[in-house]
């Protein structure tokens, strides 16, 4: 859930967890090569979606940042502990529609929340909605020594030197998220020879449609967003990113790692980070950041590109419970609730 502590302790979009998207990856199957995975996560509670959002991974595969592949997920009104979902695939200049439209590759199909996990198959498509274990790993309370944010929730200068802020426990081996999972050939992905992935979650609210929150590059929102402009990125859109948050992302950059303007500018540019979108070449290995494994350590990743390489590595192992078939991440931890 590496979006999921936004100056850490801003709460989920509209004070809803089923609104607030978690985590994205994309990678090659790991049993055919000429396929791609990816994996938009939302709601750490991992249970029913809201019936009302349209839960969108968007692809551009021409370099203009705009959307040529979007893949939308709706979801049913919850009964009985049940759910089900349908999902649209739209091409070309249908695919900037904020609705869910194109094709209807998956009807009604039922979403999983337990063990067992409902694959939908749909012509070379292969579909997985529901519940599964969370393979982000973090140390929360470790990232919280390393920041003062007394009197406000957003980060400011790292404390470094010292004892070390790490507490080497994972505050999330037990966290189960809503996975949606997509398997298609790489072939329909287009690019030359990459592309760039970036989910969307939006609600219908008195009649119109909120843009609430979005996923790109990992922990780059958690970070980057202050409390003023959080809902106002969430709502954005990644072709305006570099000229709208490019000063946000300096000022910021400035106080975590002593950057001059140009030395961030320099660094946004050699990370891809402004536009906030997922950049993936399927032609080389998947790792973070050409794509996203479940195996990269992306806070440190993060925090090593935010202090100049000053705050040391978390010493953190990846969760061992993730699958070689699909659907990928791991069957769903037990809940007590």
């Amino acid at each position: 859930m590496s979006n999921h502590f936004t100056g850490l302790d801003l709460g989920p979009p509209l004070g809803d967890q089923r609104l607030d998207l978690c985590d994205l990856y994309a990678f090659q199957s790991p049993t055919d090569p000429g396929r791609t995975v990816i994996i938009l996560n939302a709601n750490p509670r991992a249970d029913a979606l809201h019936p009302d959002a349209i839960y969108r991974l968007a692809i551009d595969n021409d370099g203009d940042l705009l959307n040529d592949i979007a893949f939308s997920y709706v979801f049913s009104e919850p009964k009985g502990g049940t759910q089900t979902f349908s999902v649209f695939v739209a091409k070309g200049g249908a695919a900037r529609s904020v609705e869910a439209v194109g094709t209807k590759v998956v009807a009604d199909a039922e979403v999983s929340f337990g063990p067992k996990p409902n694959i939908v198959n749909a012509g070379e498509y292969t579909f997985f909605a529901g519940s599964r274990s969370d393979a982000f790993f973090f140390d929360y309370d470790g990232i919280k020594n390393l920041f003062d944010t007394t009197g406000g929730r957003n980060f400011t200068a790292p404390h470094l030197g010292g004892k070390s802020p790490w507490t080497g426990k994972d505050s999330n081996t037990e966290a189960n998220v809503f996975s949606t999972v997509v398997e298609l050939p790489t072939s329909e992905l287009g690019g030359s020879p990459g592309i760039r992935i970036w989910g969307r979650c939006s609600v219908r609210k008195d009649g119109k449609l909120l843009h609430v929150d979005r996923a790109g590059h990992p922990s780059v929102s958690s970070f980057f967003n202050t409390d003023e402009t959080k809902e106002e990125y969430n709502g954005s859109e990644p072709v305006n990113d570099r000229q709208r948050w490019t000063d946000q992302f300096v000022h910021l950059m400035g106080h975590t790692g002593n950057y001059s303007r140009e030395e961030a500018i320099a660094a946004i540019d050699a990370h891809g980070i402004l536009p906030d979108m997922l950049s993936y070449d399927p032609s080389k290995p998947a790792k973070y950041p050409n794509g996203r494994v479940f195996t990269d350590d992306v806070i440190n990743h993060r925090l090593a590109f935010l202090s100049k390489g000053d705050i040391p590595p978390d010493g953190l192992e990846p969760h061992t419970d993730v699958l070689k078939e699909f659907p990928y991440l791991g069957t769903p931890h037990a809940t007590t609730s």
